[in-house]
């Protein structure tokens, strides 16, 4: 099947429920997206908002509490939320490449412990975690039981472990201070491949089509553990044709609206992981507007979707009265009167969390270069 680009652009947004919002519970509404970006612990709360009809942030609450979702250190070695059902082999599938860019860096070395003495600290410290431990803590322990610096053994092992972010309360779950806990889900039973495979499969359920650049671009793995995956999955996949000619990977059956289907208007969170799943970001984003979007350090501003692509950012009003939303060219004001209405619900769904949220990025907005366009809306 030959697609085209707006073919793909709404194939996105529609696995990721950007094309209407959607009435689901909120672990299957992450199953579905495959993964939700949490750099910032607002962020996941912000996606699931612009995604779940209805959505409780009490919900996710609930599901960080009783590890139904999960936030580790994964893909990108970024943070994100994923279930607990794809957790494990998320891991299994990551963790290779990411002891070799741990285990081997001279910021792990320099302690002086070799691999195997760290391996056998694990189970050990899983156990002691408990239901969540402060960093220090953890590198306390480890100097007291190996006798060597802690920082660098945990600065390697909060990533390796496995080990997952233990909720420590405030308006998002998490806050910057970095609790850790063991996972309670099971490990994966199968071998490497297998474990890839499963990743592939739950990137083409909230991503695909995409090429297997595209799956590099999100796992950050290298191509060998990839093709493996891909070839344990090979019965259960589709191939189209890009609008470059190339071939797109997909999962048999998934669907593909028509190109015009409607897109409406959105206020996406920091990060959010359209904007990263992609070698090829233009299916979402111009490449001129990326610039102003994803910042030197890896900053990715909180994006406004105008016709399922990025037009402008967001954030809180300065004056802590609406939403600030600056565009990057002209658009219509059925455009305006759309994003109203999403301005109004999120400064409803801040309100009894952070209003301000993102503040402390405020500072990126002094450096932008474009503004066609810069309203406050719902003050």
């Amino acid at each position: 099947m030959k697609l085209t680009a707006r073919q793909l652009n709404r194939a996105t947004l529609d696995r990721q429920l950007l094309l209407a919002r959607r009435k689901m519970e909120v672990v299957d509404a992450v199953r579905q997206v495959g993964a939700l970006q949490a750099q910032s612990p607002a962020s996941p709360y912000i996606a699931l908002w612009n995604r779940v009809r209805g959505f409780d942030p009490a919900e996710l609450d609930r599901a960080f509490r009783t590890q139904a979702i999960v936030k580790a250190t994964l893909m990108r070695l970024t943070k994100h939320a994923v279930t607990a059902e794809d957790y494990p082999a998320m891991w299994a599938a990551l963790v290779p490449d990411l002891r070799g860019a741990r285990l081997y860096d001279e910021r792990f070395t320099i302690a002086g412990l070799s691999i195997e003495q760290t391996d056998a600290l694990v189970p050990d410290l899983q156990a002691w975690a408990g239901t969540g431990r402060r960093s220090t803590e953890f590198e306390t322990w480890i100097e007291a039981r190996a006798g060597v610096p802690g920082r660098p053994v945990w600065w390697a092992l909060r990533q390796i472990g496995p080990f997952v972010y233990a909720p420590t309360g405030g308006a998002w779950s998490y806050d910057d201070r970095l609790h850790f806990m063991a996972p309670v889900a099971k490990p994966f039973a199968g071998d490497r491949a297998q474990a890839m495979a499963e990743l592939v499969r739950a990137y083409l359920r909230g991503f695909g089509p995409a090429s297997q650049a595209d799956i590099n671009q999100f796992t950050m793995m290298p191509s060998k553990p990839i093709r493996e995956g891909l070839a344990v999955l090979a019965d259960e996949l589709a191939t189209h044709e890009g609008p470059d000619g190339k071939p797109l990977l997909d999962l048999r059956g998934g669907h593909i609206p028509a190109d015009d289907a409607p897109a409406p208007p959105r206020l996406l969170g920091m990060w959010d992981e359209i904007l990263l799943a992609y070698r090829d970001r233009s299916r979402v984003i111009l490449p001129e507007d990326r610039v102003h979007v994803s910042r030197v350090n890896g900053d990715t501003l909180p994006a406004v979707l105008v016709d399922g692509y990025v037009a402008g950012i967001w954030r809180p009003a300065p004056d802590g009265a609406g939403i600030e939303v600056t565009v990057f060219r002209t658009i219509d004001d059925v455009a305006w009167d759309g994003l109203e209405q999403e301005a109004r619900g999120l400064v409803r769904f801040l309100a009894d969390r952070d209003p301000n949220v993102y503040s402390r990025y405020g500072h990126w907005w002094d450096k932008l270069q474009s503004r066609a366009d810069v309203r406050v809306l719902a003050a």
